[in-house]
């Protein structure tokens, strides 16, 4: 300990010395308040998903409405933008149901594929 303060007045300090864990679990260069002090029991903790309801099945919409943003029809693919989260989805020929150009406005599910979440069932809103 002699040897660190000895090191620090004559390079400097180098950074936070201390390390705490506040009662939200953020760290922090100071002592936590002991009266913020959370009690939990290995009972309260859940380790999860939580349970879909019935009722909230009811609200998920699986087709997604968007603009094909590019696709290139000798090559059989293309992108799709989300209207809603405005991400990119691709979209292979194999899973189109009509036939799309660039700046259409179209409906598709998504399905995961190798890279991520493609693009399918893919229509020209009408």
């Amino acid at each position: 300990m002699d040897a660190r303060k000895a090191e620090a007045k004559v390079s400097g300090p180098k950074g936070i010395e201390y390390a705490y864990v506040d009662h939200l679990g953020n760290l922090t260069d100071t002592p936590p308040d002991p009266s913020k002090k959370i009690q939990v029991t290995a009972q309260d903790i859940e380790i999860s998903i939580p349970k879909t309801l019935e009722s909230d099945k009811e609200k998920i919409n699986p087709v997604r409405k968007g603009t094909v943003t590019f696709f290139d029809s000798s090559k059989g693919f293309g992108f799709i933008v989300d209207s809603e989260t405005q991400e990119k989805y691709f979209t292979h020929v194999s899973g189109l149901i009509d036939e799309i150009g660039e700046n259409d406005k179209v409906t598709f599910e998504l399905q995961k594929g190798m890279k991520g979440m493609n693009a399918v069932k893919v229509t020209l809103q009408g």
